[in-house]
C-alpha cells in the first residue's frame, strides 16, 4: 500500500507546489493552486465535469433500473436479452468510440443520415463539431457504455429480493408500479447508493471516451478536470500544474467518499430489515 498508493500520492502532491518541468524544479508554494483558484476558465472547468458526471449517472442508474427489472421478468429468451445486453461494456472501449465516431459523422453516419430522412436535418451535421452537440454524443457513448455493467449488478440485487415480500403485496391488490416502488427499490437502496459512488468515481475520472471522441474539444467544449489535467501535465510537459489538479480531484473524491458513508449510514438505518 506504501508503494503503490501512499508515495504516489504524496509524491503528486509534492510536485503540486513546485514549478516543475522538463529540466525544472522549483518550490513555488501554493502558487500553482492560487493560479487555479482566479481561472475562470478553471471554474467552467470544474461546473462541467460535474454536470458531465452528474448526467451521466443518473442516466446509467436509471437506464440501468429499467434493463434490470424487464431482464427479471419472465419474457422469452431471457438468457438471450442477458447475453445481448453486455457488448458495450465488454468490447474495448477504445473499439466502441472508434464505432460513434463513424455514426457522429455528418457526411456518411448512421445518425446523420437517418435525421435527414426523416425530415428534422436539411443537410449534413458533425455532430462532434460543435460545444453542446459533442458534450452530449459524449455522454451518450458513455452512458452506452456503462449502462450494461449497472443493469446486470442491478439485476443480480432484484433477484435476491425475498419473493415472498411481492406476493403479499400483491395479495394486498398492490400493482406492479406500487411493488417496485414499496418493496424493490427500498430492498435495494443500498446496493443503489454503492453502484451509483461506483459510478461516480468511474465517470468523474474518465478519460478514453471523452479523448478518442474530441480529445477536450470543440474549444473546449468537452474538457473535464482529468482532461484538463493530461494535457497540462503530459501535452505541455508542466508537471507541477498537472500535480495540483490531480490533487483536486483526488479531494473531489475523497469528498464524494466520505458523503457516500455517511448516506450510507442514514439509508442503512433508514431500510433495515
Amino acid at each position: 500500500m506504501c508503494l503503490i498508493v501512499a508515495w504516489p500520492l504524496l509524491e503528486t502532491v509534492r510536485l503540486s507546489f513546485t514549478n516543475s518541468a522538463l529540466g525544472v524544479e522549483d518550490y513555488v508554494g501554493a502558487e500553482n493552486y492560487a493560479k487555479l483558484a482566479g481561472s475562470g476558465r478553471f471554474h467552467d472547468i470544474v461546473l462541467r465535469t460535474f454536470y458531465w458526471m452528474a448526467l451521466s449517472v443518473c442516466l446509467k442508474i436509471v437506464l440501468g433500473l429499467a434493463g434490470a427489472s424487464l431482464l427479471n421478468s419472465r419474457l422469452k429468451g431471457g438468457g438471450i436479452y442477458r447475453v445481448l445486453v453486455m457488448p458495450p461494456w465488454v468490447v474495448p472501449i477504445a473499439i466502441g468510440c472508434i464505432g460513434w465516431l463513424w455514426l457522429y459523422q455528418g457526411h456518411f453516419g448512421l445518425i446523420a443520415g437517418v435525421l435527414q430522412r426523416v425530415g428534422i436535418l436539411d443537410g449534413p451535421f458533425e455532430f462532434l463539431a460543435y460545444r453542446d452537440s459533442a458534450f452530449y454524443c459524449a455522454v451518450i457513448t458513455d452512458v452506452w457504455i456503462g449502462t450494461p455493467f449497472v443493469t446486470i449488478y442491478f439485476l443480480a440485487v432484484i433477484q435476491a429480493v425475498p419473493r415472498e415480500l411481492h406476493e403479499a403485496a400483491y395479495l394486498d391488490g398492490a400493482s406492479r408500479w406500487y411493488r417496485f416502488r414499496r418493496v424493490t427499490i427500498p430492498y435495494i437502496m443500498p446496493s443503489i447508493a454503492a453502484m451509483s459512488l461506483l459510478s461516480v468515481i468511474w465517470t468523474f475520472n474518465s478519460f478514453e471516451i471523452i479523448w478518442i471522441l474530441t480529445e477536450g474539444g470543440p474549444r473546449g467544449g468537452t474538457t473535464t478536470l482529468i482532461i484538463d489535467t493530461y494535457k497540462r501535465a503530459i501535452a505541455n510537459f508542466k508537471f507541477g500544474q498537472g500535480a495540483a489538479r490531480a490533487t483536486i480531484i483526488v479531494l473531489l473524491l475523497t469528498a464524494f467518499s466520505l458523503l457516500y458513508l455517511w448516506a450510507m449510514a442514514k439509508i442503512n438505518r433508514r431500510y433495515a430489515h
